[in-house]
């Protein structure tokens, strides 16, 4: 292999690639908006429940029961409807995330010291959203039936119990940017390498300066050397801006080695890398290369763990998982970020990337020939 020659395409690539003021937009500012937009956006946190209350009892205890939902800041009573048929119209048109209903006959079941029914009424249609504000309600309640239990019955009441002291390790405030954002750390370095190598072959054909790389010395590996080497610096570059963002803007902890986390980068590009260069020699323009690529990003991301835990995905599905890179991307990049694990945990992420990459660039080596057909 010639170093010399491989540079100089190198050089080429990059001359190319910096030429076109598109790229340059891709390539420096698409991996920062992604990030921010990603870093805001994909949030489970839930800040703002907007509830309205029916209140046929109307008594103080009713309104005890509504100052403990608004204590926490959480939920905001932002209707207060005379008719039940007013607060389904109100969850119908998505105005509220759920209701309250309360009986008129609320007070005087809980002074006589009888069971009271409060009907809650959430908007199931996101059903991960409706179980976590159900959690919340549940929460609210408990807490309400204490203090009304202390002050209907006032005595101390010695007996055994147990008291659980609950710490959360990695995530104590259990903040879901601290999950996502380094997912999509993963996500957009895959984004941007996957779709502008699928593209490099095709432009060359397209500008008709595929003709010149075949008739030059260029061995077919020195070629896809030349075409790859940019990308990798590339990839290596735009992760290191967004794990700058991810850890100064965001405010998340890198907890692990740095170096170990490059390590994990370079596994990983060895697939994307691979599978953008396999679409590159199966398509004939630079538009059936970009839809191709995309086809390719909806399974990564949807059997990832990105999202979905993969535990919860059918058995066969389950399989399908091992083949994908970014599946074993996300572990290292949650346990480095956060737990702070080394190669003694993470060695087997990093076999099997490994093993999925190789096996992918080698499959896109094989199948790439120097000739136009």
């Amino acid at each position: 292999m010639k170093v010399l020659r491989v540079r100089e395409l190198v050089r080429k690539e990059f001359i190319q690639l910096l030429r076109d003021r598109r790229n340059r937009l891709i390539l420096f500012a698409a991996p920062l908006i992604q990030m921010l937009v990603f870093g805001y956006v994909v949030n489970y946190d839930i800040r703002n429940i907007r509830v309205a209350l029916v209140d046929h009892s109307r008594t103080v205890e009713s309104r005890g029961l509504a100052d403990a939902f608004t204590a926490g800041g959480i939920f905001h009573i932002t209707h207060a409807p005379a008719q039940e048929s007013a607060l389904e119209e109100l969850l119908l048109q998505g105005r509220v995330d759920m209701g309250i209903k309360i009986a008129p006959d609320f007070a005087a079941l809980i002074r006589a010291g009888k069971t009271a029914p409060v009907q809650i009424v959430v908007d199931g249609s996101m059903s991960n959203m409706a179980a976590l504000r159900l959690s919340y309600t549940s929460s609210v309640l408990e807490r309400f039936n204490r203090r009304t239990l202390g002050e209907l019955y006032p005595m101390q009441m010695d007996y055994g119990r147990i008291d659980a002291r609950i710490r959360t390790w990695y995530n104590p405030n259990i903040e879901s940017q601290h999950f996502f954002v380094p997912g999509i750390v993963a996500f957009v370095i895959m984004l941007i390498s996957l779709l502008l190598t699928s593209i490099a072959i095709i432009r060359e054909k397209e500008a008709g300066t595929m003709e010149q790389l075949i008739v030059t010395p260029l061995k077919p590996y020195e070629l896809i050397l030349g075409k790859t080497i940019p990308y990798i610096i590339i990839s290596l570059l735009q992760l290191t801006v967004v794990i700058a963002l991810a850890v100064f803007w965001f405010e998340i902890p890198l907890a692990g080695s740095i170096a170990l986390l490059f390590l994990a980068a370079c596994l990983f590009l060895l697939s994307t890398l691979g599978i953008g260069l396999f679409i590159s020699t199966v398509s004939a323009t630079q538009q059936q290369a970009m839809m191709t690529t995309f086809f390719f990003i909806l399974p990564f991301f949807m059997l990832s763990g990105f999202v979905f835990p993969i535990a919860n995905m059918p058995t066969p599905v389950q399989w399908l998982t091992w083949l994908n890179p970014l599946k074993y991307f996300l572990v290292i990049l949650r346990g480095i970020f956060l737990k702070g694990v080394g190669l003694d945990v993470l060695w087997p992420q990093y076999v099997l990337m490994s093993i999925v990459g190789g096996l992918v660039f080698t499959g896109a080596i094989t199948r790439f020939k120097k000739r136009l057909d």
